[in-house]
């Protein structure tokens, strides 16, 4: 259907590939490792050097999609209400009111019981408006929700990386990150690079933020050629 309306609008030949690919693409050409992609969704997806490909996570908001930014603001909410609910409401220090009121922000809402009210809404709301509160904040909730958004998509990495490059087959696996949760906290992204390096210590992790838009350009030239 994507390609049909594309071909109405776009001259020439169009080919639809997933973003895992580009992202794929992006970092490593046509060689071998895996990415993680962690922006409102997450992704774990890999190559070996024949060609296969393996996939961990991505599963959808409801189920899955570990250390993304939209399972990060829905803990943030739940962390909040845990908190309030230790506290019988009482007035918390002034770092953790700025968290609280950064993450009501977002959604337009002013007060612990409208965060609540409004997580619960059907519709549900933009859980991934959140993470960028998330990412800002020094409270002890914000850090610990990044350090498990990191921790969690090193787990996704491992389960392809131990897939695609069995154990003594190689000595080392190129990994690289993509997406916004990398890319604003850093702490998620040393934590990421800390347990991933425990998990599998083959893992090559390369420091930059890959930009996928680079992989669309490649493949796009690749095919003109």
């Amino acid at each position: 259907m994507l390609r049909k309306i594309l071909a109405e609008i776009v001259p020439g030949q169009i080919r639809v590939v997933a973003d895992t690919e580009i992202a794929l693409e992006a970092a490593f050409g046509q060689g071998p490792g895996v990415i993680v992609i962690a922006g409102t969704g997450s992704i774990a997806y890999g190559r070996d050097e024949n060609g296969k490909t393996a996939r961990a996570g991505g599963w959808g908001f409801a189920i899955s999609d570990e250390g993304s930014a939209h399972w990060t603001g829905r803990l943030a909410v739940a962390a909040i209400l845990r908190a309030t609910d230790m506290t019988g409401g009482a007035a918390e220090d002034v770092l953790r009111q700025d968290f609280v009121a950064a993450l009501c922000r977002p959604w337009g809402v002013s007060s612990v019981a409208d965060l609540a009210r409004a997580a619960n809404s059907i519709p549900p709301p933009d859980f991934a408006a959140l993470f960028p509160a998330v990412a800002a904040s020094k409270d002890v909730l914000a850090l610990e929700l990044q350090s498990s958004a990191g921790k969690e998509l090193a787990r996704l990495a491992a389960i392809v990386t131990r897939r695609l490059f069995v154990p003594y087959s190689v000595t080392n696996v190129p990994v690289a990150m993509v997406g916004g949760v990398f890319r604003h906290s850093i702490r998620a992204k040393s934590d990421f690079y800390n347990e991933l390096r425990n998990l599998d210590p083959r893992a090559e992790i390369n420091p930059q933020i890959v930009e996928p838009f680079y992989g669309a350009l490649e493949i796009a030239r690749r095919a003109a050629t």
